[in-house]
């Protein structure tokens, strides 16, 4: 595969290149789920997934994502905030992971929280990974890359 490439490593997709539309063997979009109350964060995340040829859907609190989550049928990644209103993104997490259904779904913390607590809280929690506001597109690729979305 050439640099840049997107990939999912277990679920068999095979995406495509940084500025191509992400697509499954079946010709399917790649969907990723962006949980943050901020409108503006929102927006710079879904920007930088869509360079990176995901479809972003977003969602405003974890209780309003567990409903799109439920919606979109296959999601292939989930970054969601910490601090929300009416659930967090910790409670979020752990009721993804309560369902078995979802045990294979990444799910990225991307949060003001710095403390190495909040960190080990979130990753006990079920979140495969973990990322500090403020942050680059660098960085979400760097986390992706571990995550086996992106070719080395």
């Amino acid at each position: 595969m050439p640099a840049g490439t997107i990939r999912l490593r277990e679920s068999g997709r095979i995406l495509c290149e940084p500025n191509d539309v992400a697509s499954d063997r079946e010709g399917g979009p790649v969907n990723a789920l962006v949980i943050d109350d901020s409108s503006t964060m929102r927006l710079i995340l879904k920007r930088f997934l869509a360079k990176m040829g995901f479809h972003v859907v977003e969602a405003a609190n974890g209780r309003e994502a567990l409903e799109r989550l439920r919606e979109m049928g296959q999601t292939d990644l989930v970054l969601v905030d910490w601090n929300m209103p009416e659930m967090n993104g910790v409670d979020f997490v752990r009721s993804v992971r309560a369902d078995r259904s979802f045990d294979d779904l990444p799910l990225v913390m991307v949060t003001t929280n710095t403390e190495l607590e909040h960190v080990a809280e979130a990753l006990e929690a079920g979140a495969n990974e973990y990322v500090m506001k403020p942050f680059t597109m660098e960085v979400i690729r760097e986390k992706l890359g571990l995550l086996g979305f992106l070719e080395a």
